[in-house]
């Protein structure tokens, strides 16, 4: 596999850069399907060699597999390359299955089971064990992990988010990155509106955002993003296509897609298709048109799924298309475009 010269972009207001395509580490883990150790190693492999210089992954995926596959792959080869991670979980050790009160989608996984943790304490407990399931002595960005209501009951969010704020993991954090241990600090969620109480709650550098800027979606437009652009903070795109909607898997949000969606993708599908460009090219390239949007971040589980989001990554678009979409209103109205046009 050849590299490419990806373009890099700043994250926030920090000296750090990151390629504009990085590579996720959930699937590595094995969600959903199981995904072999060795193909796993050999996607982060194939995705050094072909110049994405980004990774992300956390503990929660795969219990620590993804973490573990993760390090094994970038081990000796981490020149010029940026890696993040998330807090807010810690790993405790199970001896059975059935020890896991709560259900889960990963195949093989590790055996521990996962610990909320926010606080001070919690952060830098996270942090330390991460970096020796990877394997290496530094990682570049922390995110909290899954704070918010999509992952917590109304009764428990608050519960966590004073261990967050109150002198707890946002104030270990700060000391994490005053002391150079990483480079910058943000919330990695799948809700916006979370990131809304981040900012009131002090300063960040960079948010992962899972599939709420999209080309099927951007209910994140105004006002998170426009925020951002207020704030100096730079947005990661986590899951381009939407969990699987627009590679026409017919999910979304990890769950069977409603109608609406389904009707959504399927005239993005054509007119797509009426200029002859792949669907999931344009999924990657639409959300970078916006200045807030550092990187895109897809999750392929192996070399030839790579090898595919490659190809769409490098497919011309013709500047009508993007044009086409505008006028069919099928994007909000204010979202940029790669054409340099506004909707």
């Amino acid at each position: 596999m050849s590299a490419t010269s990806f373009k890099q972009r700043q994250v926030g207001r920090t000296s750090l850069e990151l390629t504009e395509l990085g590579l996720g580490g959930a699937t590595l883990a094995g969600i959903f399907t199981e995904v072999p150790d060795e193909q796993a190693r050999a996607t982060v492999g194939a995705a050094v060699d072909a110049g994405i210089r980004y990774f992300d992954t956390a503990p929660q995926y795969g219990y620590g597999r993804s973490e573990h596959l993760m390090g094994d792959g970038l081990r000796f080869r981490t020149e010029g390359v940026a890696i993040s991670t998330k807090v807010g979980r810690l790993l405790r050790p199970v001896q059975s299955e059935t020890e896991r009160d709560y259900p889960h989608n990963w195949i093989k996984p590790l055996p521990f089971e996962q610990v909320y943790d926010y606080s001070y304490w919690g952060v830098m407990r996270s942090y330390e064990a991460s970096l020796a399931r990877l394997g290496l002595s530094k990682v570049d960005i922390l995110y909290v992990h899954d704070i918010g209501l999509a992952t917590h009951s109304a009764e428990q969010n608050p519960i966590y988010w004073k261990q967050l704020a109150e002198d707890g993991g946002y104030k270990a954090l700060k000391e994490l990155k005053a002391t150079g241990k990483v480079s910058a600090i943000g919330l990695g969620v799948n809700e916006w509106e979370v990131l809304m109480d981040a900012f009131a709650l002090g300063d960040w550098d960079v948010f992962l955002l899972a599939g709420r800027y999209t080309l099927l979606e951007q209910t994140s437009l105004t006002p998170f993003l426009t925020t951002c652009l207020e704030r100096g903070a730079s947005v990661v795109c986590g899951g381009p296509f939407n969990g699987g909607a627009l590679m026409g898997t017919g999910t979304w949000n990890y769950a069977k897609a409603p109608e609406h969606i389904i009707k959504r993708v399927s005239d993005l599908e054509a007119l797509c298709k009426e200029f002859g460009v792949p669907l999931g090219a344009a999924a990657l390239q639409f959300p970078l048109a916006h200045k807030a949007i550092c990187n895109i971040l897809p999750g392929p589980k192996s070399p030839a799924e790579l090898n595919g989001i490659l190809d769409w990554w490098n497919v011309k678009i013709p500047d009508a298309l993007w044009d086409a979409l505008a006028d069919r209103k099928l994007v909000e109205a204010g979202a940029p475009l790669p054409n340099g046009r506004t909707a």
